[in-house]
């Protein structure tokens, strides 16, 4: 074994400065732990001679079993070994550190006299980060060591980016956990808001359908009674779908809620009796209320109008809502209204009222645009001509059954993903008059 070659008269300290090496702290503000393993005890003396006095912590070996004794108990950032000793060699020495240190990377220099580029080569494909021929100088030593130390600076920066990831991934998915539970909880809430059976009386039936694309969304249908023998029905999409939506529908609903005018804006005082604003009327308070109230950038539409179930009249005001569908009693379609602007866009909005006519054995269809726009195979939407060719295919289907119906052809239709958009419906089949119509609200159906 060849001796380190000592000259020239660079000092430590020198060396220590010109190689980058800095005499206080490492990587993680501890000195840089180095062992070094050589089964000559002379040469471990003048390596360690060469180390000392530039705050490393050094630790010597005098065979790879000794070594291998020590890492189990501290791992060092840096080993410098020699190739060739009795028993396991250098080479065997860096595979089997390697094996201890998976979660912290150990850089290791082997010190040799072969020379040969095919074995150098050999002891780098074996895992050997660097190494260094026989003799050994002073300066080269400690420049390796910088080398090493810059790697090592990386690696551990790397390690410690990818624990605080790895930490922050941790809180997302428990953050991502607790806000699905949460939202699971408030698409209850939500769909407590709508009637889960169909309202029935002796004029007929009202039966509804809400699916969010989401946890949530921001559809919304509902009835209520308006009289001894009307009915108001109503169907409202906010803009946009999701949380902000959901809570903006859940706000509007406390405004259609109850039956009577401190509880529910569509109704009145007529002297004693409740009866229903003009669906105009409405749909300007709740434009006037919603901008003053509300600070939003978004919208909604609404359909909302009163059936009388005695002689079938119905009145009704379209705001940027689809158009209401008319199916009479022998198939036909009707699409009804007049459009009208969306509500909460701008000031002292003006909206029409218009009416309608309903015969036994029609019904009236009050929906979102998540039908009529749910996209098909070739990507065009479904439209008003697609959704009349589904309630002639459906019409002898009533109530919840035709409702449902609906959906599962618009799951067909995505290939049974989730809907691009909220849906819902309020369907109500008109039976005729009836002398004295027995309305029930929907709070005690929902």
């Amino acid at each position: 074994m060849g001796g380190m070659d000592m000259s020239g008269d660079m000092t430590n300290d020198d060396a220590c400065e010109e190689t980058g090496i800095a005499r206080h702290g490492a990587m993680d503000d501890r000195p840089l732990r180095i062992l070094v393993v050589d089964d000559s005890r002379l040469q471990r003396r003048i390596l360690m001679s060469s180390l000392q006095g530039l705050s490393f912590e050094l630790a010597e070996a005098g065979d790879a079993e000794e070594a291998l004794a020590y890492c189990r108990e501290t791992l060092p950032d840096i080993v410098l070994s020699d190739w060739m000793m009795p028993g396991m060699t250098g080479i065997e020495l860096c595979g089997a550190v390697r094996e201890l240190s998976a979660a912290q990377y150990v850089y290791f220099i082997v010190l040799t006299s072969k020379s040969e580029k095919g074995e150098l080569a050999h002891a780098l494909r074996e895992g050997a980060d660097d190494f260094l021929s026989k003799p050994v100088s002073a300066e080269e030593l400690l420049g390796r060591i910088a080398a090493g130390r810059r790697l090592l600076d990386v690696e551990r920066q790397l390690t410690e980016k990818n624990r605080l990831v790895t930490e922050t991934l941790e809180k997302m998915r428990a953050l991502h956990a607790a806000l699905d539970r949460d939202l699971i909880e408030a698409r209850k809430l939500q769909m407590s808001l709508v009637p889960r059976t169909t309202v029935r009386h002796q004029a007929g039936t009202v039966s509804f359908l809400l699916q969010p694309s989401g946890h949530v969304g921001g559809d919304l249908v509902g009835s209520f009674p308006t009289g001894p023998s009307r009915i108001g029905v109503f169907s409202l999409d906010v803009s946009g779908h999701g949380i902000a939506s959901a809570l903006l529908t859940a706000r509007l609903s406390s405004w259609l809620t109850g039956n009577t005018p401190d509880q529910n804006i569509a109704l009145r005082w007529d002297g004693p009796e409740i009866a229903m604003r003009p669906p105009h009327e409405i749909c300007e308070k709740m434009n006037d209320m919603f901008i003053a109230e509300i600070d939003t950038v978004h919208y909604f539409t609404m359909a909302i109008g009163e059936i009388d179930l005695q002689t079938g009249r119905g009145q009704m005001c379209q705001a940027g809502h689809p158009h209401p569908l008319i199916q009479r009693a022998d198939g036909e379609i009707d699409f009804i209204g007049e459009g009208g602007m969306p509500i909460g866009l701008i000031n002292s909005a003006e909206f029409q009222t218009f009416e309608f006519d309903l015969a036994p054995g029609d019904r009236l269809l009050l929906y979102s645009d998540g039908l009529t726009e749910c996209p098909t195979d070739d990507g065009v939407m479904l439209e008003e001509e697609g959704l009349a060719e589904f309630m002639r295919r459906y019409r002898h289907e009533v109530g919840d059954r035709l409702l449902h119906a609906l959906k599962w052809e618009l799951s067909a239709l995505v290939n049974d993903a989730d809907l691009p958009d909220d849906l819902s419906g309020l369907l109500v089949e008109y039976a005729g008059s009836s002398p004295s119509p027995d309305l029930t609200s929907p709070e005690e159906h929902s």
